[in-house]
């Protein structure tokens, strides 16, 4: 005859089995969350169908083309999350300035979409002046200067995601080079 007890002990182990089952491995996560991995091919946003973006793909001198990582080999685009979208961009490498040049990729480089200063999507591009811009409250961005903050309300720059080519498409070379997101001020 069971007990309180031996019934209260069956709950609690098929309950911290059931979380154990939502949680889910690693593997079994929401893979289209996860944060651009190195390896990861670029995609563009509007793509009907995502193939990997190659140089012939980003004009030279912008406008950026905003895109997503993809894992190339589930093929799961990353798309789970705002603070994954890109702007990337292609400059003339020769203007690229300390850090922005080891981090492009024949002269592409990538920028998160996503404002540090009030999590606006940055999708402004001044041509004139080759600078990107968030629309939201006006902060600029020097692209060729690791997206340094040149006017606004930004206190820090769009966090880079260095890029490499690998068989002519932009690959994810290493993890963004500082925290995605909004920075209390």
């Amino acid at each position: 005859m069971s007990t309180r007890r031996d019934f209260l002990t069956i709950i609690s182990l098929l309950s911290v089995e059931a979380v154990a089952q939502s949680i889910g491995s690693p593997a079994s996560a929401d893979a289209a969350s996860d944060r651009p991995k190195p390896g990861d091919v670029l995609v563009a946003v509007d793509a009907t169908s995502p193939v990997a973006l190659e140089p012939k793909d980003i004009p030279a001198g912008g406008p950026p083309v905003r895109a997503w990582p993809m894992d190339p080999v589930d093929k799961v685009v990353r798309s789970g999350t705002r603070l994954n979208k890109l702007l990337v961009l292609r400059l003339d490498p020769s203007t690229l300035v300390g850090d922005t040049r080891d981090r492009a990729a024949d002269g592409v480089v990538a920028y998160s979409a996503f404002c540090p200063h009030a999590g606006c999507d940055v999708t402004g591009w001044l041509a004139d002046q080759a600078v990107i811009e968030c629309v939201c409250h006006a902060s600029h961005y020097d692209p060729r200067d690791a997206a340094a903050v040149i006017g606004g309300p930004a206190t820090r720059p769009l966090p880079a995601l260095p890029l490499k080519l690998v068989d002519g498409k932009f690959v994810v070379a290493k993890p963004f080079t500082s925290r995605v997101g909004i920075v209390p001020g």
